[in-house]
């Protein structure tokens, strides 16, 4: 037995004279905080809280009454009393109306009985009676503004949570969260420009609270984002975690035994999901001969559907990891020893970082999930292809760089519904349609006035979005008008289940594609429905990703050099429809042998690479990412962004950084790295 648990087996009996101590107002709050802090920690909730509830009954004129009615309610929640939690609560704030802490559980406990608007305006009553602000109403004030934003936005009120969250941003703009979730809410609902003017919070401030997936949308610059990604992991991570019950692991002997290697998918998204969708047919065509595959899920969705079924049935072993925390996930890894883990979220929704930081296994690879960098200590590879990562370009990555034909793998068994007609999803027969099915979230202010002048050239033509919020479709509308164009024009795609979506795309003449941000999954579906795209391909992963898709499906003329082209080409293929022919034509005939539908031989790449991997892993050239000068890269990445910079190549992007790293130096030395800073002749113009 140790110290600390014998410390409180000898506690407990001391309660049991406690409740009647607290009724004859013999027990001081001091005692009585010490006793139920002993018994909630050996798991006695309910006697902690029968203890709580018969101090209360006899001391309420004791001037911290409040706090022990809180403390009650916690007790009551631990116990599995979620409704007496929320009496306590509110008996507590008719004690102390200002007490922010009370104000913010009983919030999320109304909310957790789907009470959304009462937690809501519990919520906004905190934060109207709080307008004298002191440094702990301030945390309270900005939390409950937080919470608000949030609850709005899962509720599909973003109007509603934007402003909540802009006053939580305001009152606290070193504090990330409110603010990211703001830009964010402000790309969904096409806001421009993004980073809206502020009296109070500066547009550094805006820009430092972006998330890396989110400053994709906003900026092409591939070394800016490397940046983020660096600073977002420890943001995630935090300081380095407790690894002392995870040593470090060497790959173990396997090359040349006949032993497969044990690979680990995990992910959120192994359902009906774009990145489901992509991987269920790799899954199955993977050689179990050569790879064990073991599939991590971490998601929030519990309905297993048709897709998670074929996974499931496809991999070796599933594991179901959302109800464990990071450590327990990771034990679980080591004891089913993974060779080669796969993070297949990164840094998006229902990512768990944190799982990989322990490095529950040898090798731990970026792949599928997320458009860029991981920038981590513990990411040691990337798998993409040669057009979204040229070799040129991988001083962008801190992972070493392993290729396959395409980065967009798909499912050839999904299913897809009878083709409409036009007339059943809105669209007039005669019209040439251009359509981008990418989230709101892609389309900027630039973007969207490049299709203005598309539409402006072609009066017959039609502009076909996926929808958003019947609010934002409204600005789109407001803003066509603004460029003369007739709002009429912009006809917006309810949203439909998958196999419905894919028969419709390829009703549409041209899919014209969002930057910087370009369209990943929806590019392969349209390809799948037949659709033509034009692209535009810039400097980072998300907006090249497009292109690769469009060159594996065999069709590399409809990729563009600049802006301007893919507008004049854009209105060209509405003048010359039978020029639009030929490419459908093309991908019609490339349809069955193009790069991007060989699945086998993708299955057959990634097993080739899994133990090229290994191998070096068993040589101990398993490679270290390379963080060197990545908070200085930021600090001028973000002057840059700050310039509001939409378009440029290659050379002057680099050149840029070059002349601000120069300055930088000149004032404080910096290290030579193995990006731009590297020999000193390199910086000469």
């Amino acid at each position: 037995m140790n110290a600390n648990h014998a410390h409180t087996q000898n506690q407990i009996p001391a309660a049991s004279g406690a409740v009647e101590l607290a009724r004859s107002q013999r027990l001081s709050l001091v005692d009585l905080l010490h006793i139920a802090e002993t018994l909630g920690a050996a798991g006695q909730h309910a006697a902690a809280a029968d203890l709580y509830k018969n101090w209360v009954a006899f001391n309420d004129s004791n001037p911290a009454v409040h706090l022990v009615y809180f403390n009650y309610a916690v007790a009551l929640t631990q116990a599995g009393d979620r409704a007496g939690a929320i009496q306590a609560l509110r008996t507590c704030l008719k004690f102390n109306p200002q007490f922010g802490p009370a104000h913010v559980n009983l919030g999320r406990a109304l909310e957790d009985f789907g009470q959304i608007g009462a937690a809501v305006e519990q919520w906004r009553q905190y934060a109207d009676a709080t307008s004298q602000i002191t440094p702990d109403g301030l945390n309270h004030r900005h939390m409950v503004l937080q919470n608000i934003g949030r609850v709005l936005e899962g509720a599909g009120k973003l109007e509603e949570a934007e402003t909540a969250l802009l006053q939580a941003f305001s009152l606290q703009p070193e504090h990330a969260e409110s603010g990211q979730h703001w830009a964010s809410l402000r790309q969904r609902q096409c806001k421009w420009p993004i980073l809206a003017p502020s009296a109070h919070i500066p547009a550094r401030k805006m820009l430092d609270a972006m998330s890396s997936l989110t400053l994709s949308c906003y900026s092409d610059d591939p070394m800016f984002q490397l940046a983020k990604a660096y600073r977002y992991n420890k943001t995630l991570v935090g300081n380095r975690p407790d690894l002392s019950r995870f040593p470090r692991r060497t790959a173990k002997a396997k090359v040349g035994t006949g032993k497969p290697l044990r690979v680990g998918y995990l992910s959120s998204d192994l359902r009906d999901h774009a990145v489901g969708f992509a991987l269920c047919e790799v899954l199955e065509l993977h050689d179990k001969s050569s790879v064990e595959i073991f599939a991590y899920y971490c998601g929030d969705v519990r309905t297993s559907d048709s897709t998670q079924e074929r996974i499931k049935n496809a991999v070796h072993t599933w594991r179901d990891i959302r109800d464990i925390d990071d450590v327990a996930a990771a034990t679980q890894i080591i004891a089913d020893e993974i060779d080669i883990l796969i993070d297949v979220n990164g840094y998006t929704k229902h990512a768990r970082t944190k799982i990989f930081a322990y490095r529950p296994a040898p090798i731990i690879v970026n792949f599928c999930g997320y458009p860029g960098s991981m920038a981590s200590p513990f990411h040691q590879y990337l798998i993409t292809d040669n057009h979204i990562v040229p070799p040129e370009n991988e001083i962008y990555y801190t992972e070493k760089v392993l290729r396959i034909a395409c980065d967009q793998p798909l499912d050839r068994k999904r299913a897809i519904a009878p083709r409409p007609t036009r007339a059943e999803v809105g669209l007039p027969d005669d019209a040439f349609v251009y359509a981008s099915f990418n989230g709101m979230q892609k389309i900027t202010a630039e973007c969207f006035g490049r299709w203005m002048k598309i539409l402006a050239a072609t009066p017959g033509s039609l502009l076909w979005l996926l929808t958003g919020d019947e609010v934002a479709n409204e600005r789109l509308r407001q803003t066509a008008e603004k460029s003369g164009v007739s709002p009429e024009r912009l006809i917006f795609a309810p949203k439909a289940t998958n196999p419905n979506h894919l028969a419709r795309i390829g009703l549409a003449d041209l899919f014209l594609d969002t930057f910087p941000y370009g369209a990943h999954s929806t590019a392969a579906d349209a390809i799948t429905s037949g659709l033509p795209i034009l692209t535009v391909p810039g400097k980072t992963f998300a907006a090249r990703f497009c292109a690769s898709i469009v060159a594996a499906a065999g069709i590399p003329e409809m990729i563009c050099a600049t802006p301007e082209e893919y507008v004049t080409r854009a209105i060209a293929f509405e003048r010359d429809r039978k020029s639009l022919a030929d490419v459908r034509a093309s991908l019609e005939r490339q349809r069955e042998t193009s790069v991007l539908r060989d699945i086998p031989a993708l299955a057959r790449r990634l097993e080739e690479l899994f133990w090229q991997m290994q191998g070096e892993g068993e040589r101990g050239e398993i490679p270290v990412p390379d963080l060197t000068n990545l908070d200085i890269y930021y600090e001028i990445g973000a002057e840059i962004a700050l310039e509001n910079i939409e378009f440029e190549n290659e050379q002057v992007h680099r050149q840029r950084y070059l002349d601000k790293l120069a300055k930088w130096h000149d004032y404080s030395p910096i290290p030579r790295d193995k990006r731009l800073w590297s020999e000193p002749a390199s910086h000469a113009k």
